[in-house]
């Protein structure tokens, strides 16, 4: 593994890091600025200005690599946040967090750039196994965050930003040292193709990847659904404590990486990325329909695992899109894909927590059912439209 690899992997941690680090100082951190009756909306909607951000902005910092190179983009990306982390951790006013946030989220929008320079880097046959990588990498991240986030904060509401301030910067320093650029010249978008694409992060991909492309956000929004009722759902149909639901989260957070960064490459290998995507998709719904009609404790174990394994979806998707287009779209791609994923953090907890709250008077499993039709429907659909590219091809 080569060290713009390494160095790619840690950013993607370190972005990782930063989404969870914040939510267990957050509230503490606004007490010293708001009243306790407003602490709820402020929280809310500065964790919402992040993932609002990485919409907008991980399309534009793509198309921006896909023009000026990888590196530049990540060197000014870590800079910023740097910077960023120091304006929170020294913030004495509430407009400075909202700035911070605001910041955090553009410079944290790396994701796609990640993605990116991994395909510029990778053989196409191996690009899956480096996408789990990605996903693996990620899901360390978000372990660690909360943690160090919570441990930190025992010291003051503003030393965990302090401490990833210093560790941004010292990626920063690593990247300007051992980070080569991974992007050819002579892959750079030209001036046509820029022109064309300026209003558009899709417009260099091909249609007929359009439905592969919706088929990724219904997987990520879904996915959104153990994210927002996990704790809710075992709470109600167990009686599970705080520590039972600890313990399942972090148990479904080991697999995911697991299947992430080790089963979807080798499935992907030998049997394709498309074959391991309806796989993951299948297995997905077997979780969803389990935790559905679920009645004994142990049934928790099979469906975790169902839940983790349908992750392979994600990286077995990545490389498909990416070995379908050319060198100079894949930040376009990357980016699309960053922003379908953080649509549907925001749009998911939103609508699932409402349903959830509404259903659970009647049937407690309506949402995993709900979750377990929209991937019938999907597979369904994946059939035929593999069916209709299978004719073109032989009608052309």
């Amino acid at each position: 593994m080569n060290k713009s690899i390494i160095i790619i992997l840690l950013i993607t941690v370190l972005d990782a890091i930063g989404i969870g680090l914040i939510m267990p100082v957050l509230p503490t951190l606004l007490n010293e600025f708001i009243s306790e009756n407003s602490l709820a909306t402020h929280y809310g909607v500065l964790l919402a200005l992040y993932a609002t951000m990485q919409v907008i902005f991980a399309p534009i910092l793509g198309r921006l690599s896909d023009k000026y190179g990888r590196k530049p983009i990540l060197l000014f990306s870590l800079l910023g946040a740097a910077l960023d982390y120091l304006l929170m951790a020294f913030s004495t006013t509430l407009w400075m967090l909202y700035i911070g946030r605001i910041i955090a989220g553009i410079t944290g929008a790396t994701g796609a750039v990640c993605a990116s320079a991994m395909s510029d880097v990778t053989p196409a046959k191996n690009r899956t196994r480096y996408f789990g990588y990605l996903g693996g990498a990620f899901g360390v991240g978000l372990i660690i965050g909360p943690i160090l986030g919570g441990l930190l904060g025992e010291i003051s509401a503003h030393t965990p930003f302090i401490c990833v301030a210093i560790l941004h910067s010292v990626l920063l320093l690593l990247s300007l040292l051992f980070f080569y650029e991974t992007q050819k010249r002579e892959t750079r978008v030209t001036n046509t193709c820029t022109q064309i694409a300026s209003n558009s992060a899709a417009v260099c991909i091909k249609k007929s990847l359009y439905f592969w492309l919706i088929a990724y956000f219904i997987i990520q929004l879904i996915g959104q659904i153990p994210a927002t009722i996990w704790v809710l759902f075992t709470q109600y149909r167990f009686d599970w404590n705080t520590i039972s639901v600890g313990m399942s989260l972090a148990a479904l957070g080991v697999l995911h990486i697991f299947f992430q960064a080790v089963v979807a490459g080798t499935l992907a290998q030998k049997w394709g990325e498309k074959t391991t995507i309806i796989l993951s998709i299948s297995i997905d719904m077997m979780g969803c329909l389990l935790l559905a009609w679920v009645s004994q404790v142990w049934v928790i174990l099979p469906a975790l695992i169902c839940l983790a394994a349908g992750g392979m979806g994600q990286p077995a998707l990545q490389g498909y899109l990416s070995k379908s287009i050319d060198g100079n779209a894949q930040g376009k791609l990357q980016g699309t894909l960053v922003s379908l994923t953080n649509i549907s953090g925001i749009i998911g907890p939103l609508c699932f927590a409402f349903i959830y709250h509404y259903s659970i008077v009647y049937w407690d499993g309506l949402l995993w059912m709900i979750g377990a039709t929209f991937y019938a429907i999907l597979l369904i659909t994946a059939y035929f439209h593999q069916k209709s590219e299978i004719t073109k091809k032989v009608v052309f």
